[in-house]
C-alpha cells in the first residue's frame, strides 16, 4: 500500500460502505487471532515441557516493565492517526521522528535500569535479561506509524497476517532456542525476533518513506492526543501488571511462574478479541460522530456481540480450566489450573468491561479514558492488597471482583458526553451473563459424577471432561439464550455476522443494523 499521494495527502482508504469495511476487518481480525492463538498454544504445551516456571517467572519480571516502554507510540499515536478527520504525509513523519527519537532514549533507559531491576527482584540474571530485552523497544517504535496508516486504510488483513507471521517467527526461534538448552533466553530470542519481524513486515506491505522533520499545523494536537491516549494506557499497565509485582516480590519467581501462566489464559481472550478489535471498532465509530443515531446503533451491535460470546466463553472456561491447564502443560503446572478457576468467573465481564474504551477513543476524549483509568488504578490496587493475604488465589479473585464493580460505572462515563443512556446499554448485554451463569450451574452437576470422567485414565480424563462438558455447557447456554430473548433471533443473527466476517468470502453482503442490537447481512445496506 502506498499511503500518500505525490502532493502528501492520504489517499489509501478503500471502496466500500463502513459497516462492511468493518465487518470484514472484524472478521480477519477476529480470525488471525485465532491462528496467532493456535500458535502461542502450541509454543506452551512445547516450552512448557523444556523450561521451567522459574524461567517463564524470571522473564515475567523484566517484560512487566518492559512492555510499557515497548508501547509508547503503539498505544497513542495508532490511536491519534484513527482518530483524526486529516492527515498528510509531513504531519505522519513529524510523530514517526518523534517516535522513533523516543524509542531510542526509552532502549538506553531501560538497558541501563537493568541493575536497579536486579536489585529490586534480589536476582542478578536480571540484569542482563533486561538488556538484552531492550531491544524490542526500539525496533517496535519504528513500525508504529506504517501499522497505523494500514489501520487507517482498513487494510486488517494485512496487518492481521503481519501479526501471525512475526507469531510464528517468535514461537520458532524460542523453541529451537529452548531444545539447544539455552533456557530463559529462548525466551528473550523470541521476544526480539517477533519485533523485528513485525518491523519488517509493516515497511514491506505500507511502502511509505518518513520525510525530514518540518513544522505543521496539527502535529501539536495530534501529539497532545496520543499522550493523553498513552497516559490512559499506563495507567491501565500499571493496574495489569501490578499483580505480577506484588506476587514476584512477594512469592518469588516460582509462584510468579505458576500465576502467569493462569493470568495468560485469562488474559488471552482480551489479547485475541478486544484489543485486536478496538482498531476496527474506532475506525468505523470515528466516521459515525456526526450520525448519533447510526453511532449507538453499532455500538449497541457491539455490546451485544461482546457479551454473547464473552459470557459463553468465560463460563466455559471457568468449568473446564482445570484440565485445559492439565493437557496444555503437563505435570507439574497443577497450582496454574487452580487459580485459573477463580480468573475463569472475570473473562466474560472483562471483555464487555474494555469496550468503554471505544467509546472515548471514538469521539475524541481521551482526556476522560485517562481519568477513568486512574479510578480503576485505585479501584484494583486495593483489591489486590486485600486479595494479597491469600496468595496467588487471592489475586486472582481480585481481578474477577474488579471487572464486576467497574463494568457499569465504566460505560456510564464513557457515555455521558453523548448522553448514551446507561440502560439502553445493560438492556443489550443483561441476557448473557444470566444465561452463562444458569447453563454453567446446569452443566457442573450434570457432569460430576458421570463414569467416563472418573474411570478414565489422567490424560484422557481431562480431554474428556473438556468435549463433554463444553458441548453440554455450549447447548444449555443456547437454550437459555433463546428462552430470554423468546426465540433464536440471537443465534441467526450472530451466525449472519460471522459468515459475514469470513475474509475470503467476498459474495456477503453489506451488514446493517436492526432493532435487537445485533448485525445482520442485508442486501439492501448500500451506504
Amino acid at each position: 500500500m502506498r499511503p500518500f499521494d505525490q502532493h502528501g495527502a492520504f489517499c489509501a482508504s478503500p471502496g466500500g460502505s463502513l459497516p462492511h469495511l468493518a465487518v470484514k476487518g472484524a472478521g480477519a481480525t477476529v480470525f488471525s487471532g485465532g491462528l496467532v492463538l493456535g500458535i502461542q498454544v502450541i509454543a506452551t504445551v512445547i516450552l512448557a515441557r523444556l523450561l521451567t516456571p522459574g524461567d517463564f517467572g524470571l522473564i515475567t519480571m523484566i517484560t512487566t516493565f518492559s512492555l510499557l516502554l515497548i508501547n509508547f507510540g503503539l498505544n497513542g499515536f495508532t490511536e491519534a492517526v484513527l482518530q483524526r478527520k486529516e492527515i498528510n504525509h509531513f504531519l505522519i513523519s513529524n510523530l514517526f521522528w518523534i517516535n522513533a527519537g523516543a524509542g531510542l532514549l526509552l532502549t538506553a533507559g531501560f538497558a541501563a535500569a537493568g541493575s536497579l531491576l536486579a536489585r529490586f527482584y534480589h536476582d542478578a540474571r536480571v540484569t542482563r535479561v533486561a538488556v538484552g530485552m531492550s531491544a524490542t523497544i526500539f525496533l517496535t517504535t519504528l513500525s508504529v506509524q506504517h501499522l497505523a496508516l494500514l489501520k487507517r486504510a482498513m487494510r486488517f488483513t494485512v496487518v492481521s497476517g503481519n501479526d501471525i507471521l512475526a507469531r510464528a517467527v517468535s514461537v520458532s526461534v524460542s523453541i529451537v532456542l529452548a531444545l539447544t538448552g539455552a533456557g530463559y533466553w529462548a525466551l528473550v530470542g523470541g521476544a526480539v525476533a517477533q519485533a523485528l519481524s513485525l518491523c519488517i513486515g509493516a515497511w514491506l506491505f505500507c511502502r511509505w518513506l518518513p520525510g525530514f522533520p518540518r513544522r505543521v499545523e496539527g502535529t501539536a494536537s495530534m501529539v497532545r492526543f496520543a499522550m493523553s491516549a498513552y497516559g490512559r494506557f499506563i495507567v491501565n499497565y500499571c493496574t495489569w501488571n501490578l499483580d505480577n509485582i506484588l506476587v514476584g516480590w512477594r512469592f518469588g519467581p516460582l509462584s510468579l511462574g505458576f500465576y502467569k501462566k493462569a493470568y495468560d489464559l485469562f488474559a488471552l481472550s482480551t489479547t485475541q478479541l478486544t484489543a485486536p478489535l478496538t482498531s476496527v471498532a474506532v475506525s468505523a465509530l470515528s466516521r459515525l460522530n456526526a450520525d448519533s443515531i447510526k453511532y449507538r446503533q453499532y455500538l449497541l451491535n457491539a455490546l451485544g456481540v461482546t457479551a454473547f460470546v464473552g459470557m459463553g466463553l468465560g463460563a466455559d472456561l471457568t468449568l473446564i480450566g482445570k484440565d485445559l491447564i492439565r493437557v496444555l502443560l503437563g505435570p507439574g503446572w497443577e497450582e496454574t489450573g487452580r487459580i485459573f478457576t477463580f480468573f475463569g468467573p472475570g473473562i466474560g465481564i472483562m471483555l464487555l468491561y474494555y469496550t468503554h474504551g471505544w467509546i472515548h477513543l471514538s469521539i475524541g476524549r481521551a482526556d476522560r479514558w485517562l481519568r477513568w483509568g486512574v479510578v480503576e488504578f485505585i479501584t484494583t490496587a486495593m483489591l489486590f492488597l486485600l486479595g494479597l493475604k491469600w496468595g496467588s488465589v487471592g489475586v486472582a479473585v481480585a481481578w474477577t471482583v474488579s471487572f464486576w464493580i467497574l463494568t457499569l460505572p465504566a460505560l456510564w462515563y464513557a457515555g455521558r458526553p453523548i448522553k448514551l443512556p446507561l440502560g439502553s446499554m445493560i438492556n443489550a448485554v443483561w441476557k448473557y451473563p444470566v444465561a452463562s451463569a444458569m447453563a454453567g450451574f446446569a452443566a457442573s452437576v450434570v457432569v460430576r459424577n458421570l463414569p467416563l470422567l472418573v474411570t478414565a485414565p489422567p490424560p484422557i480424563t481431562a480431554m474428556a471432561h473438556i468435549a463433554v462438558v463444553s458441548a453440554l455447557f455450549g447447548t444449555l447456554y443456547l437454550g437459555a439464550v433463546v428462552a430470554l430473548h423468546g426465540g433464536y433471533a440471537p443465534i441467526y443473527q450472530l451466525l449472519g455476522l460471522l459468515r459475514n466476517m469470513i475474509p475470503w468470502n467476498r459474495s456477503a453482503a453489506a451488514p446493517t443494523v436492526v432493532g435487537s442490537g445485533m448485525l445482520i447481512a442485508a442486501s439492501t445496506e448500500t451506504d
